[in-house]
């Protein structure tokens, strides 16, 4: 006798914050390490991804120190769907004692397919939600590569965590 069951999940706004808690956790384990980003930057950053991630809307974001045009030290989360043998692993290790001297904060962020495909008036509506407006930028160079360390899951998503140090 066999038995088969299937069963779905819908990705809700739950599933959205509780996977922005965990970038909030990495980063709040940055300021520690680096005194930054600050306090509102971690809220507007919360904010801004859970609003990308339940619409579809989110490839990647990077947030970490850049000296000139390269990371120095950083964190990027990659957007993976479709529940592809996701760990939710425990937040934090990040790296300290980088020399950060010369470096400023920065931020980068890539919209997924989905959103580059909408009408100008649809991506105009999904920033407008958004909590900051972000500028034009280059992507800072890994001089170097990603190490990917960490895996956050829920409701059919996951982040996946790389880590670059120089």
């Amino acid at each position: 006798m066999t038995t088969t069951y299937t069963t779905t999940s819908t990705f809700t706004r739950t599933h959205a914050r509780y996977l922005a808690s965990k970038i909030a956790a990495d980063l709040f384990q940055m300021k520690l390490f680096y005194g930054r980003p600050n306090d509102k930057q971690i809220e507007t950053y919360v904010e801004e991804v859970v609003v990308l991630l339940l619409g579809g809307h989110l490839e990647s974001v990077s947030y970490g120190f850049k000296r000139g045009e390269k990371w120095v030290v950083a964190l990027n989360y990659s957007v993976r769907t479709g529940g592809i043998l996701m760990n939710d692993d425990r937040s934090g290790r990040i790296v300290s004692g980088i020399d950060i001297s010369g470096a400023s904060w920065y931020s980068f962020l890539r919209y997924s397919q989905a959103f580059l495909r909408l009408a100008r008036e649809e991506q105009e509506k999904v920033e407008a939600l958004l909590p900051f407006k972000r500028s034009e930028g280059e992507e800072p160079k890994v001089v170097g590569a990603w190490v990917s360390d960490k895996s956050y899951a829920s409701g059919g998503v996951s982040l996946q965590r790389g880590t670059f140090t120089s």
